[in-house]
């Protein structure tokens, strides 16, 4: 009753069938390991295709029996996906898992049988990002919310590029862009700002933005009309500062990496000589890029200094808070970000410590309209200029794409159903079990941390483990061998790197909701498990 339009009957007449169904069916035989009279066990999907679902005629109950089974195989993986029983990977070569399933994409249709059974067999193979046991990378955990949220999205189906076309979301994304504007610190939350496929487009939307604010001209006479420009970012920024050079045409040569201390943050200091050097050479330093939690030791730049440097020199400073500015959502931590609100823009990935789906990640801009004036090409088709709303709600035009995904609903559903409050108590629980293996393993015989200190920064941890052994393998192929073999049997993940004249260490990340101190306790115990014979 509740469904209006011809849904409701449709959906009457869809479980009035059911009701009317010969007698209960055996146990099992539709999938629900219970006697049930559902509809699931007369529809035959070996004999169905795609054609046979919606829009097609009399589609309507095939059509949900089919996405039922979908969520059925979904709703399952989930509950595996937090069991630790399970294993967080079954790990095969990509030459073996090639054969193991026919893959390769064929001129005839396959029946939705063969969809299904692709479905679990791309879920069986895939890693279980939602494991409390999986530490392998920045985004890690399943929020349901979020999950729910995402699925809605899907369903709508729709583009960002217009208020016409997505008016929900565009007023979302005005909301919630303006809060995050708010938690940084400019007043009334005012400025700019969009969602961008990652962290990495959004460095190079401000990098984009620093150039047009100084040079506007660029925007349509090219590279050649201004002077060489220079930017500066830390020997241990994420490389994405480099890549958006060689996109944008400034090139990597004139990305100068500024050194960072024993703890990975950058030297102001530093940075203060490189940019005079710079303009000694007649090159025009436009750009800084400090960074809030690096991405290897989670380090955060020195943003008060950084910020008076970028004043001292009219340049535009950009915080790469991928990883680290939703500290920015904790009183106990986000005094690890004070100077952020100086920045002239701010990238803000909720898909990370935030556990919100991938992806979402923000640009946060200071200045009102720059974004538009950057980047607007006045298409006519789309943005016509005798709509009958308000046209700042079209907001395609500021961005580079076209076609852009929405991004938006899964942060604004988790947001309410959390409230600010419940992102604060996930964030401080990460630092929380982040410190707790700081301290099982800071004195613990075989484990080694990669510099000296107490945690202060990030969630992320860089620690060696030794095996203490008459034959031992050389440092640098201990986490290797370790990671392979976690790998091989499945139990946990954890990623490993060199940094600099630093071999291989492992690089916990801690951004998992459903991680516990038993869980942290365990891989410890595994590594030396997996390491006893090195």
């Amino acid at each position: 009753q509740r469904f209006s339009g011809g849904i409701g009957s449709k959906l009457c007449g869809t479980l009035e069938e059911a009701r009317q169904a010969p007698a209960a069916q055996t146990a099992g035989t539709c999938g629900c390991n219970k006697s049930c009279t559902c509809t699931k066990s007369a529809v035959v999907f070996s004999d169905l295709y795609s054609t046979d679902l919606l829009p097609a005629m009399d589609g309507d109950t095939k059509t949900m029996t089919f996405l039922q089974e979908v969520v059925d195989i979904l709703l399952a993986y989930i509950v595996e996906s937090f069991d630790r029983e399970t294993k967080v990977i079954d790990f095969h070569y990509p030459n073996e898992l090639l054969q193991l399933n026919n893959w390769e994409l064929q001129d005839e249709p396959a029946t939705l049988d063969d969809i299904l059974i692709s479905c679990r067999a791309t879920l069986k193979y895939a890693i279980k990002t939602a494991h409390p046991r999986y530490f392998n990378q920045l985004s890690t955990g399943l929020d349901m919310v979020g999950l729910a949220a995402d699925w809605l999205t899907s369903t709508a189906n729709t583009n960002m590029f217009t208020y016409e076309v997505a008016p929900v979301f565009v007023l979302l994304e005005y909301v919630t862009l303006k809060k995050m504007r708010e938690i940084i610190g400019w007043p009334d939350g005012r400025g700019d700002g969009i969602f961008s496929p990652g962290g990495a487009i959004s460095n190079m939307y401000a990098m984009l933005l620093a150039r047009f604010k100084m040079f506007p001209e660029v925007k349509e006479k090219g590279m050649s009309s201004v002077p060489r420009l220079v930017a500066f970012t830390s020997e241990h920024s994420h490389f994405s500062i480099k890549k958006g050079a060689a996109a944008l045409g400034i090139g990597t040569e004139s990305v100068i990496c500024i050194k960072a201390d024993e703890s990975g943050k950058m030297i102001p200091a530093d940075l203060e000589r490189r940019i005079l050097e710079a303009k000694q050479k007649g090159l025009v330093p436009f750009f800084v890029s400090a960074t809030a939690g690096t991405t290897v030791y989670g380090a955060f730049d020195p943003l008060i200094a950084i910020s008076d440097i970028c004043k001292k020199y009219s340049i535009w400073m950009h915080v790469d808070g991928a990883w680290g500015g939703s500290l920015l959502m904790s009183r106990r931590h986000r005094w690890k970000l004070d100077g952020v609100e100086r920045a002239n823009s701010v990238t803000w990935n909720p898909h990370k410590m935030m556990s919100v789906p991938l992806q979402c990640s923000a640009l946060l801009v200071r200045e009102e309209g720059l974004m538009q004036n950057c980047n607007q090409m006045h298409a006519c088709y789309l943005f016509q200029q005798d709509k009958q709303y308000d046209l700042s709600y079209d907001t395609g035009d500021k961005a580079l794409q076209c076609g852009r995904h929405v991004d938006i609903f899964k942060l604004w559903l988790m947001w309410r159903a959390k409230g600010t409050v419940g992102f604060e108590a996930q964030i401080d629980k990460c630092l929380e079990l982040s410190e707790y293996l700081y301290n099982k393993i800071k004195d613990r015989e075989g484990y080694e941390m990669v510099f000296d200190g107490k945690v202060r920064h990030h969630p992320t941890l860089r620690f060696r483990s030794h095996a203490v052994r008459e034959k031992p393998l050389t440092l640098v192929h201990v986490a290797p061998v370790i990671k392979a073999r976690m790998m091989e049997y499945g139990t946990t993940m954890v990623g490993y790197q060199p940094q600099g004249d630093k071999v291989n260490f492992f690089r916990m990340v801690i951004s998992n909701p459903a991680a516990t101190f038993e869980d942290i306790d365990f891989l410890i115990e595994e590594i030396e498990r997996l390491g006893q014979d090195l």
